[in-house]
């Protein structure tokens, strides 16, 4: 196909299927002559490595939108989901977590 659209496709599945899903659409992605791929999702470990662009919304607005290291930030998905996060990468895999206040967090 020339296009790939796909909704969640994670949700529901246990760690081994995600990390199985992840795999196939991260060599997908990074397929030179692969189809463009458009991936919904509300967790950002499920971004397959080698996606290049993201675009992040709240609320039927667009917040941010633009490469993927550009937009996939501390600033904007606090932004995006209105809770402080902290957000990292590691060999192009993308995590985040919130920030607790440190009465909650046991500092």
């Amino acid at each position: 196909p020339e296009l790939l659209i796909l909704d969640e496709p994670a949700a529901g599945l246990d760690l081994g299927s995600r990390e199985d899903l992840l795999g196939r659409l991260s060599s997908v992605a990074a397929t030179p002559d692969g189809p463009v791929m458009v991936l919904v999702t509300h967790h950002v470990e499920e971004i397959p490595q080698h996606t290049t662009h993201a675009l992040l919304i709240r609320a039927g607005r667009v917040v941010a939108a633009g490469p993927l290291r550009q937009v996939v930030t501390t600033p904007w998905l606090t932004a995006t989901f209105g809770l402080p996060l902290l957000v990292s990468e590691h060999s192009g895999r993308y995590f985040a977590r919130a920030l607790l206040p440190p009465s909650e967090s046991g500092e």
